[in-house]
């Protein structure tokens, strides 16, 4: 069994996994964070039509999810492209609600939502792994099937079903084992369901997409891409992808599941190459969009991180990989035995750095050996602690009243200070200008030569991590495929 990680060092999709959106909302269909939200219930005393109080709620939701995932992204060509898709997908499906609207999230998580009101969701990190229309347009499919089937009501009410049930659990039956007993069963009876409902909206997204004119089997290309790209992340974050299986009680199918069920459902429609796959349209509409993390909220580049927010920058020790999320940054090094978090807090007013430093930030830690230095022309304050299992460097840096936090753990009796010292040297402050020129990587699209090879065309992309792995995940490429002179392929650059 793995060790455990500290609690602070609590990997990004957990914590966006475990934002509050309490909602009449259907999310996470695709990506790590999946879970079919409930409704919000109306307010007591208060008297309008359903009507109203769904519209409300879904206009709230609307809002919540526009600040859990960086706001509305603007792409007047990829949007326009995907009003296309919906209005071809609008119009051959059953339950027609009326018209769909698509809103696109700055996001790089991978992922797509719908509301019961026809509120659609896709995030841009979803969009970079479609690789044809087809692809794309079952991912809408499979979202409008959610809205059209009414699944959220119906999880809405099965939930309340459960609620019931613990509710009796906790409070009438005496005997623990029998209690225990009937939790579960409600439990594994809600899952069963989430699972059944996202077959049946894979089932109408394949529908649909034959209706509509797209090839059917684009539902099981994206679906194996989507299953690769966790892999990779997976692998990127020391773990395998049998760590993150999802088990029993999971809302979703497992991917390999839902690939045959698509493929089975194509194969009774069409046979494979019939039908609109157009990947040049949809390579032409996501060209330029932003790939991977917005400089606003902080950028990891392999050891690099930049916030042209904060206007700080600073490099992680040899062998670290960075992971930036809105509000902190986690890095884990290569063999796993060392970890590095980095956030801010905000001073009190009767706290100084170095008060608010010898008060200790980790529970269970006693901070000690407090050297007052500077970091990027700042005041700053280094020390040290040691936990159960870990040894700890720790560096603050102080601007106004608000203190960044470096915080470098090492399992066993190993001092990571000379790693600290590391940090602290590379730590810097923007000036105004390297602020500005702090841009988002992009979708860059390139014809292959002849003699390209997907080596080669992996290095227009050398700031990625594994560049080659992520050449062929972007593009849908076997390991072994041979690239097409002419063919037009993503990559990944400023």
């Amino acid at each position: 069994m793995r060790e455990a990680w500290p609690i602070w060092f609590a990997p990004r999709g957990r914590r966006l996994a475990a934002l509050a959106l309490p909602a009449l909302l259907l999310a996470g269909c695709l990506g790590d964070q999946t879970s079919l939200l409930p409704g919000n219930a109306a307010h007591d005393g208060e008297i309008a039509p359903p009507i109203t109080t769904v519209q409300r709620a879904a206009d709230q939701e609307h809002q919540r999810l526009l600040a859990a995932f960086g706001g509305e992204y603007r792409a007047p060509r990829t949007r326009a492209a995907l009003d296309e898709i919906v209005k071809r997908l609008a119009r051959t499906s059953d339950g027609q609600i009326g018209a769909y609207e698509i809103t696109i999230l700055n996001s790089p998580a991978v992922n797509a939502f719908a509301l019961p009101n026809g509120r659609l969701y896709v995030t841009r990190g979803l969009l970079a792994l479609a690789n044809d229309t087809s692809e794309i347009a079952s991912v809408l499919a499979h979202e409008i099937g959610h809205v059209t089937a009414q699944h959220a009501a119906q999880r809405a009410e099965k939930e309340a079903e459960s609620a019931l049930v613990s509710q009796v659990a906790s409070q009438v039956l005496k005997n623990p084992t029998q209690g225990a007993a009937v939790l579960a069963g409600s439990k594994l009876s809600l899952a069963r369901f989430s699972r059944q409902q996202e077959f049946e909206a894979d089932r109408i997204s394949v529908t649909s997409l034959a209706r509509a004119g797209y090839d059917p089997y684009g539902a099981s290309r994206f679906l194996t891409t989507l299953g690769r790209n966790t892999a990779f992340r997976a692998a990127g974050q020391n773990q395998s992808a049998e760590d993150k299986r999802l088990d029993m009680l999971a809302t979703h199918p497992q991917t390999p599941e839902r690939i045959a069920a698509v493929t089975t459902a194509a194969r009774q429609i069409a046979a494979p190459g019939l039908g609109e796959h157009d990947a040049g349209s949809w390579l032409n509409a996501i060209e330029g969009l932003a790939y991977g993390e917005d400089p606003r909220d902080g950028v990891a580049r392999g050891r690099r991180y930049v916030n042209s927010t904060l206007r700080i920058a600073f490099t992680a020790p040899e062998g670290f990989s960075l992971e930036a999320a809105q509000d902190m940054v986690i890095g884990v090094s290569a063999n796993g035995a060392q970890a590095l978090r980095f956030d801010s807090v905000k001073l009190k007013s009767d706290q100084t750095l170095e008060s608010y430093v010898a008060a200790g930030w980790i529970e269970g830690v006693a901070t000690t050996g407090i050297e007052k230095t500077e970091m990027g022309g700042q005041p700053a304050v280094t020390a040290h602690g040691k936990g159960t299992d870990w040894m700890f460097r720790l560096a603050a840096v102080q601007f106004g009243d608000r203190v960044y936090r470096f915080i470098l753990a090492a399992r066993g009796s190993s001092d990571p200070e000379r790693q600290m010292r590391s940090i602290v040297d590379s730590f810097r402050t923007l000036t105004p200008a390297e602020a500005q020129a702090a841009r988002p990587l992009r979708i860059r699209i390139v014809a292959a030569n002849a003699g390209d090879t997907v080596a080669s065309m992996a290095e227009h992309m050398p700031e990625q991590d594994r560049p080659v792995e992520l050449f062929q995940l972007l593009n849908g490429l076997d390991r072994d495929a041979a690239l097409t002179p002419g063919r037009r392929y993503k990559v990944i650059g400023e």
